[in-house]
């Protein structure tokens, strides 16, 4: 297996973790409504590439259609029909419970479609585990895969549910074999001030961290994004710690905060933006009509590398 934290520079990251799931077993991954072009594309492209074995769950029909007008081959992919969007959501969740897959991933129906029957209290997927997003992105010119979170679920995080967002990220940096992480808890500024509540977030995350309720990585916070990434911006503003200007997750302290960093990342300066979610019974796959193929590639390898992971451990544990 590829050594992901010491492959060669001129190896893309995004290369690298594709190279490294490849290495392992795919994963039986239930699709949720992959009813059009990109969706159910995205799924046999990353069947083809030997990273998952998908599930094809929704109107067998339609996908049938969709396959022959689009060119695609089926190849005998497992179909299990459902009569729409929220039947096939439905269907899936409990393929996933039954034990039958081991990630889910998001077809043509809308996330929160999906993420509703994920969430359900009696039926889903949920776990003690705050439930979170991750961008697994490849951004040009920073040396490290960078990782923003919470940028897609958490709208408005209290404390607690941002050390399950921290640990979630943390948890998916060791999995896929990055090594010990890098945790920049990012605000608008680097002082922990009364005026802006989630510089006090940051400084009681960092302390969480000291006393053992987040583990497995070295934080510091608050940082603002620039002292966060750039060594230049942090040695002007005398921060020294092993994180400033070296992050490698980034946690921001709202949805709008991180949507707009990993837009403006993707659309500004050309990064790569795979995604995940996390805290739940399985890792979920969430895709976006405006992924490229090598981002819908990524975001299968990393929720393979990090299946496989779950089933080291269950075999430990066993």
């Amino acid at each position: 297996m590829i050594d992901l934290t010491t492959a060669a520079p001129s190896i893309s990251k995004y290369d690298r973790l594709i190279a490294t799931a490849r290495q392992v077993v795919p994963a039986v991954t239930v699709v949720a409504h992959p009813c059009d072009e990109t969706s159910l594309r995205g799924a046999l492209d990353a069947a083809e590439s030997g990273l998952i074995v998908p599930v094809l769950v929704g109107p067998s029909a339609k996908i049938r259609e969709v396959a022959v007008e689009k060119g695609l081959d089926l190849k005998g992919h497992e179909i299990v029909d459902a009569p729409h969007s929220h039947g096939a959501a439905a269907q899936a969740v409990a393929l996933i419970r039954e034990g039958k897959g081991e990630l889910l991933m998001k077809g043509s129906l809308h996330t929160d479609e999906l993420m509703r029957e994920v969430t359900a209290s009696a039926t889903g997927l949920r776990t003690e585990r705050r439930i979170s997003h991750v961008f697994v992105m490849d951004v040009p010119g920073y040396a490290d895969t960078l990782f923003i979170t919470d940028a897609a679920i958490n709208i408005f995080p209290n404390l607690d549910a941002k050390r399950d967002i921290v640990q979630n990220a943390i948890d998916l940096w060791t999995a896929i074999g990055l090594g010990e992480p890098r945790v920049a808890i990012v605000s608008a500024v680097e002082t922990v001030t009364t005026k802006i509540p989630s510089t006090i977030d940051a400084a009681a995350l960092c302390k969480m961290a000291e006393r053992g309720q987040i583990t497995g990585a070295v934080l510091d916070g608050p940082l603002a994004f620039d002292n966060a990434i750039s060594p230049e911006a942090a040695s002007i503003k005398g921060l020294t710690s092993p994180v400033a200007g070296r992050a490698q997750i980034i946690v921001v302290p709202d949805l709008e905060a991180g949507n707009m960093l990993a837009k403006n990342l993707t659309f500004l300066s050309h990064a790569d933006a795979a995604g995940i979610v996390l805290g739940a019974r399985v890792p979920i796959v969430l895709t976006s009509r405006a992924d490229t193929v090598r981002s819908r590639l990524a975001s299968c390898a990393v929720a393979t590398l990090f299946a496989a992971a779950q089933r080291r451990v269950a075999q430990v544990v066993a």
